[in-house]
């Protein structure tokens, strides 16, 4: 059969929006989370035992669901969001419900890792709660953000392909709709290839900007 190749990047347009608008909003999200979460605990800068508590608890919450379960469950929040539970934008919704915990808890991890010394040596040097979180925490452990940035980017290309079991749109969409569903071995061939393309570049870019960053 003839691969239609226009219909193909369509879907690979489709599925780099899907991830990049839902990064951007996962992002944004994981990291008020992950930094909460951590200035929050015991013994850290705003300690407080109840907002741990909570926030904690709804992370697990959303990080126990799978993908698939989520993105039907929130079908009501979806159309109230966009106005629709199928396309390209639906799935951005669920998406970043299922992101943003995912990545609170990769930066909760990243800031943790940051040895206590720094910030005590910030804090005998009178700096404020937010500037030890900005200028000392943050830029200690952003060669680990990035990796967890990247581990989140990648499980989004996941989630973008599951989409399309639900009429997400993308590559994942095309796979199931002409490849599996019309027997079309090429489309499967090619989606599957042009989604491993896209997971070792993501992984080899994330890795390279990890290592520049820890060598300053």
């Amino acid at each position: 059969m003839l691969v239609d190749w226009q219909q193909i990047t369509e879907a690979l347009w489709q599925t780099i929006v899907m991830v990049a608008v839902a990064l951007f909003f996962s992002m944004i999200i994981g990291l008020v989370l992950g930094i909460v979460l951590v200035v929050t605990r015991k013994g850290h800068l705003w300690e407080n035992k109840y907002i741990f508590t909570v926030l904690n608890a709804i992370v697990n919450i959303f990080r126990s669901i799978p993908f698939i379960i989520l993105m039907v469950a929130v079908i009501p929040f979806t159309r109230l969001v966009v106005g629709t539970s199928i396309g390209t934008a639906a799935a951005i919704v669920p998406m970043v419900l299922f992101a943003g915990p995912y990545i609170a808890r990769l930066i909760e991890n990243s800031l943790l890792e940051v040895d206590p010394g720094v910030m005590e040596a910030a804090q005998s040097m009178g700096a404020t709660p937010w500037q030890i979180i900005i200028r000392f925490l943050i830029p200690e452990a952003l060669s680990s953000l990035v990796l967890g940035a990247t581990i989140a980017t990648i499980g989004l290309v996941g989630a973008s392909a599951m989409a399309g079991a639900v009429g997400g749109g993308g590559l994942g969409d095309l796979a199931i709709t002409f490849g599996y569903q019309r027997f079309d071995t090429m489309v499967m061939l090619i989606t599957v290839g042009i989604l491993v393309v896209m997971v070792q570049g993501l992984q080899s870019t994330g890795n390279i900007l990890s290592k520049k960053i820890r060598r300053r």
